[in-house]
């Protein structure tokens, strides 16, 4: 789900003549991914830890997305991560969430920064604890301007969550919403799993059955905003309506969780973080975690690059954990081997990579050569428990392939 600007990542996402209809989709999807698209990263940080059995000799090597799990990672004690990302606004807010961690005063001048996001606080502090060690590239991208005017940085003093491309659909959702008579912070106020459910069912429900919502939903573009491109459209929707599609999963995430546990749901259905002493955070942002955050932030690198280029810089047997988020479900075959030859090259014995799945198998066998796939153990009965337990709930299936010997 990152922005297509270099050659190969523009073919696994252009696969259509860019004069027909797919090809104008691909197209428009490619556009709308030059800013930032998430705010926060949506893989669930929990899982990925356990999913990683990270160890202190670790080397990971991630996409960088919005940076929460890049930090969450730092909590397990790894020699080094490099998060690699595509997109410009990606890398800006990793480092700007880096630098944070290392030079704001204390764990609430953190947690207010990232976690509330909403005050003139967080402008102060910026300018005075933050902007003097940004690199010149990351400082122009903060103190620069938006589409509409707005400089970027202004987002922490009124709602960061609230933009980029995924906070934008979720404006959009809850204004459909509103339109049909539904606040979504209504679920929030639920005291039970059991009062969770029974509001689902009679308020939220019954919306994927409109007939606009299901035209809607039927629409490519619509979901954009959820960053999935066509190719990954159609893996999601498979043999059903994306309307039964979209309901399974915003059930599983209204249902399947304690709402005071998931901090997606919040997200979600709030439009932030709750704002209680005792509120569900990413790792990261928890008060346990922060001396650890902030004493080893300097063990990350972040790089704006391809995930296969950066591998090719790589000595063999090298590196320890991959994650790769969703990224390759966009990827044509011949990309796929690139980036799993590369992985296998570098990867020590005992080396685990992570991925997620619009649908819900995992999509390498047949595509990926036997020779090269064949020295990796799938870890299905673990994959299907990681799934299970995932509380963002947007994917049909979170995998875990371990390097044999």
């Amino acid at each position: 789900m990152k922005p297509p600007r270099n050659r190969a990542v523009r073919s696994a996402v252009h696969r259509h003549d860019h004069l027909s209809k797919q090809g104008l989709l691909e197209r428009t999807f490619t556009f709308a991914f030059r800013g930032l698209v998430y705010a926060q990263i949506w893989e669930d940080p929990a899982v990925d830890l356990e999913a990683l059995a990270v160890t202190p000799d670790c080397h990971i090597v991630q996409i960088a997305s919005g940076g929460c799990n890049v930090l969450s990672y730092l909590t397990a004690n790894p020699k080094a991560i490099t998060a690699v990302d595509l997109n410009t606004a990606h890398i800006a807010l990793n480092k700007l969430k880096l630098v944070a961690a290392r030079k704001l005063p204390d764990y609430a001048a953190f947690h207010r920064f990232f976690a509330r996001a909403n005050t003139k606080e967080n402008i102060a502090a910026y300018r005075r604890f933050v902007r003097p060690y940004l690199d010149d590239t990351t400082r122009r991208y903060w103190e620069g301007r938006d589409l509409i005017g707005r400089r970027r940085i202004s987002g922490f003093a009124r709602g960061v969550y609230k933009r980029g491309l995924l906070g934008n659909f979720i404006g959009a959702a809850h204004l459909l919403a509103r339109l049909n008579g539904l606040n979504p912070r209504k679920i929030l106020r639920a005291g039970s799993i059991e009062e969770q459910r029974e509001i689902f069912d009679r308020d939220f429900a019954p919306i994927f059955d409109k007939a606009f919502v299901r035209w809607l939903t039927d629409q490519p573009a619509s979901l954009f905003g959820l960053g999935i491109p066509p190719a990954q459209y159609e893996a999601l929707a498979g043999d059903s309506k994306m309307a039964v599609v979209l309901r399974e999963r915003l059930e599983k995430l209204a249902c399947d969780f304690d709402l005071r546990e998931n901090y997606f749901a919040w997200q979600a259905f709030g439009r932030g973080y709750q704002d209680t002493p005792d509120a569900s955070l990413p790792p990261y942002l928890q008060r346990g975690h922060y001396e650890a955050v902030r004493d080893r932030a300097e063990r990350v690198e972040v790089r704006h690059a391809n995930f296969i280029d950066y591998l090719k810089t790589c000595p063999d047997a090298s590196r320890d954990r991959y994650v790769l988020l969703d990224a390759q479900d966009w990827m044509t075959d011949e990309i796929l081997t690139s980036l799993w030859t590369e992985i296998t090259r570098t990867a020590k014995p005992g080396a685990r990579v992570l991925f997620r799945t619009a649908g819900a198998p995992t999509i390498l066998p047949g595509r990926v050569p036997d020779e090269i796939l064949g020295r990796w153990e799938y870890r299905a009965e673990d994959s299907l428990d990681y799934t299970r337990r995932d509380r963002s709930s947007i994917y049909g299936g979170v995998h875990l392939y371990v390097l044999k010997g």
